[in-house]
């Protein structure tokens, strides 16, 4: 009775279905491009299964004051699909390695128009619940220095003085320790010297002889 239990649990678990589990997509949070240059919009996911050979990715676009997002790419079947009607038509190049789950594309000659948001949505089958992440584009004509690159400077340089003054601080005692050292050395040496001299410069008073009456 037992053994039939068992072989009935063994079918019963193989007839089930794999239960899928949730995808986490990552993409970087905005990005700053100068004006006719190029730049890679990185994506990729975590999953707790293997890669799949079915994997998926997407790229939609949406740019700024508009509502509407728009599909430019998409990987599927180990295809890789451009959108042959969008803006990004003849400027857009698949750089990513599905097998390692990365669905990154490369944007190329950017204009002004191009500022948006692009979305990634991936899946990996049997995950395929999973909220696509998003990126921001801004392009400038020339890359406007952001404040966290400035306090990252201030403080660096604040981190360098303060390792220079220390510096200077242990370098100034070691040197002021070597010169009490040396003179307590020279002073003991010449008064070593000082007394050998004196015991060498007495001599004993000599004898005198007087004959016996």
């Amino acid at each position: 009775m037992l053994t039939f239990l068992a072989l009935a649990s063994v079918v019963l678990l193989g007839i089930v279905p794999e239960q899928s589990q949730a995808i986490v997509i990552y993409t970087g949070w905005e990005r700053h491009a100068l004006l006719g240059s190029d730049i890679r919009l990185s994506c990729s996911f975590f999953s707790w299964r293997w890669t799949s050979e079915d994997v998926t990715f997407s790229w939609t676009y949406r740019p700024d004051g508009s509502r509407d997002s728009i599909s430019i790419f998409h990987y599927t079947g180990g295809v890789a699909y451009v959108d042959n009607k969008g803006p990004f038509r003849d400027r857009l190049e698949f750089v990513g390695n599905p097998g390692r789950r990365d669905g990154s594309i490369l944007l190329k000659n950017l204009e002004f128009s191009d500022n948006g948001t692009f979305t990634c949505d991936a899946k990996n089958p049997p995950d395929i619940v999973g909220r696509p992440s998003s990126v921001r584009l801004l392009v400038f004509e020339k890359v406007p220095i952001q404040a966290g690159v400035i306090t990252g400077a201030i403080i660096g340089v604040v981190l360098g003085l303060l390792v220079l003054i220390v510096v200077i601080y242990y370098l100034m005692r070691f040197l002021v320790a070597r010169r009490v050292f040396s003179l307590s050395v020279s002073k003991h040496g010449k008064k070593k010297k000082e007394g050998s001299q004196q015991r060498q410069l007495w001599t004993p008073p000599p004898l005198t002889c007087y004959p016996l009456p």
